[in-house]
């Protein structure tokens, strides 16, 4: 599994090191299988369908892995990694759990540069597949601190939040929309009214965007945004691209800057989301599923009753698909514990209540 080293560095040598190193993340997806795509009943709206495409059960456990087999293929394609490169990355946690687990099977060492605050499951998870981890105080300044650190150590910035909507290929080619589209198909709304995402790098909304227009549905895409991130202000405001900091506690998706992935004018509708909503909706659905899922599944959830209250005041009947991120255990220490809810001061109880008399789960 693992790439032997290559002592003689020539072109030649390097090509092969290449050809190996996509043969490798080529078997890996050959034997991997589709994740599921999950109903949700909807008891009050018994004519909008609901379901999640269940990104927690790829090898790394979260919507991430797509994105890291993507970046690694696309920078091995393009020249950029070779034999012995140290990859290094600017994370909130998911995005270099999945990239460790493909720099280990390359035989590559990975560093992975992550916020103060990122959840210990996630960092016990990097450690895991190889990859060790370098703190910084402030989320903005992971960008910079990537790209030092590859500088001093020779090696390949991944640079997610510039090449994840370049990376995956969004005409097709196995990838997300594409699999929602074709599971959907015996549905009995097999073209969905909607299908809600989130935006961290801005390349999953890139993607099902894009093919969406390419594939001539007619299928909206909203995106379900924290409240304290500049995503949902740009996408009604261009003229905003900065913020000073960006004040959520859901990891993986908001951002403080608009990033070079992302793509307002692809999007339909972004929804502001409060941090007590994301993570009430989170511990909400985690009960009605029996197993936990992750804040930004909650932030999707949220966004998605909305939507779905709409369309039955409307008398519309249709299917919505959304994302089931990541695997909630990675936040036990968070989400789910009681002390850390009431220290961020979030008051779960009133939003809680409302989302499970809204969808009839209560």
């Amino acid at each position: 599994m693992y790439l032997p080293d290559i002592a003689a560095r020539s072109p030649a040598s390097d090509r092969a090191w290449t050809d190996e190193a996509v043969r490798i993340i080529e078997a890996d997806y050959n034997r991997s299988a589709d994740t599921h795509l999950v109903p949700v009943p909807l008891p009050a709206f018994p004519d909008v369908h609901l379901y999640l495409k269940d990104e927690s059960s790829h090898p790394t456990g979260s919507l991430k892995h797509r994105l890291a087999r993507s970046l690694f293929l696309y920078a091995l394609c393009n020249g950029r990694i070779g034999p012995g490169a140290t990859i290094v990355e600017a994370s909130s946690g998911s995005t270099a759990v999945s990239e460790a687990y493909f720099a280990r099977m390359l035989g590559l060492p990975f560093v992975a540069v992550v916020p103060r605050g990122t959840a210990t499951e996630k960092i016990d998870a990097i450690t895991f597949h190889g990859g060790r981890t370098h703190f910084v105080d402030r989320p903005g300044d992971a960008y910079s601190e990537a790209e030092r650190l590859a500088h001093e150590l020779g090696g390949v910035y991944l640079d997610q939040f510039t090449f994840a909507e370049r990376a995956t290929d969004w005409r097709g080619n196995n990838n997300i929309a594409e699999s929602i589209y074709a599971q959907m198909a015996m549905e009995r709304h097999p073209v969905p009214a909607w299908i809600v995402c989130g935006a961290g790098t801005g390349g999953t909304s890139a993607t099902i965007g894009r093919f969406v227009r390419y594939q001539r549905h007619a299928t909206r895409l909203c995106v379900a945004d924290p409240e304290g991130s500049v995503f949902h202000r740009h996408w009604a405001d261009r003229a905003v691209t900065h913020l000073e900091a960006c004040a959520s506690r859901i990891e993986g998706i908001g951002r403080a800057r608009v990033e070079k992935s992302f793509l307002p004018d692809i999007i339909d509708e972004m929804m502001a989301i409060s941090d007590a909503q994301s993570v009430a909706a989170t511990r909400l659905l985690s009960a009605r599923l029996g197993r936990r899922c992750g804040g930004s599944t909650g932030t999707n959830l949220w966004a998605c009753a909305r939507i779905a209250e709409r369309m039955a005041a409307a008398g519309e009947a249709g299917s919505i698909v959304s994302i089931l991120c990541d695997d909630g255990n990675r936040y036990a220490s968070t989400y789910f514990d009681d002390d850390w809810v009431a220290a961020s001061g979030l008051d779960l109880a009133t939003p809680g209540a409302e989302l499970a008399d809204r969808l009839g789960w209560a």
